[in-house]
């Protein structure tokens, strides 16, 4: 499992968000309050960030565990940025891929990271892996169940299909086949948020036509923090947040 988190809104240092509330990401590396799938987060972290007027996002990503990184602490102060995509790791098997394995993901102005785990990967998913291109599998990062579950949703969006469709359409396929898999997704292109709720927590808070975001749990107690029912996709933006039941596979 992971903690993970998205932010579109103003300009802000990377830290305000990912380490300044009192139940950070940071903190959630070794302290998270509702994850249900292990305890520690220290098997690699990452951020993304968007620069103004580029849309393709740097990265900083590291196999050890945040708080021991003391280049990022210099990175989170000084960096500004109006969208980002962070995450910590515990991976499913430790050390495996290490920096490559660490969300977030990248292509082209696209950042991604998945909260969760594919039992049996990765022989579990063969069907799938077999319906993509041999491109996008040589291309994966990592030979990890998150790399290649962002294959998959990677090879929809070159073809044209939107960011909410290629997250739930991979969802679907995925829980067809191994329907106890935990598939909460996280996909950003530097103005909107798309996520996805299947088998962990997912919540959001938004300051209307100011900025949203969307993380595994709340990073404060503040009460405008809303929890995102299970079985959902989610897509925001700074001014609005849309909900929308995903249906279960078929039997």
């Amino acid at each position: 499992m992971c903690r993970h988190l998205a932010y579109v809104g103003p300009p802000v240092p990377l830290g305000e968000v990912v380490d300044g509330p009192p139940h950070s990401l940071f903190r959630q590396s070794w302290a998270p309050r509702r994850q249900r799938n292990g305890t520690v987060n220290a098997d690699g972290f990452g951020v993304g960030w968007y620069a103004d007027g580029d849309p393709v996002p740097a990265r900083y990503r590291r196999a050890g565990p945040i708080w021991g990184d003391a280049a990022y602490q210099d990175l989170a102060r000084v960096v500004r940025s109006g969208a980002l995509l962070a995450a910590v790791r515990d991976a499913t098997l430790a050390g495996a891929d290490g920096e490559a394995a660490a969300a977030p993901y990248a292509t082209g102005s696209w950042l991604f990271s998945h909260n969760g785990a594919v039992p049996g990967w990765p022989h579990s998913l063969v069907p799938l892996a077999n319906s993509l291109p041999a491109r996008a599998l040589l291309t994966m990062e990592a030979r990890c169940d998150a790399a290649f579950l962002w294959a998959l949703v990677l090879h929809r969006l070159r073809a044209g299909v939107g960011e909410a469709q290629a997250l739930a359409e991979t969802v679907l396929d995925v829980a067809a086949l191994k329907p106890e898999a935990r598939l909460n997704f996280l996909l950003t292109n530097g103005e909107t948020i798309t996520a996805t709720a299947w088998g962990d927590t997912l919540w959001y808070r938004t300051e209307p036509g100011r900025s949203t975001v969307v993380a595994s749990e709340p990073y404060d107690d503040d009460p405008h923090w809303i929890e995102v029912p299970d079985r959902t996709l989610l897509a925001a933006s700074r001014t609005d947040v849309l909900l929308t039941p995903l249906k279960e596979p078929s039997a």
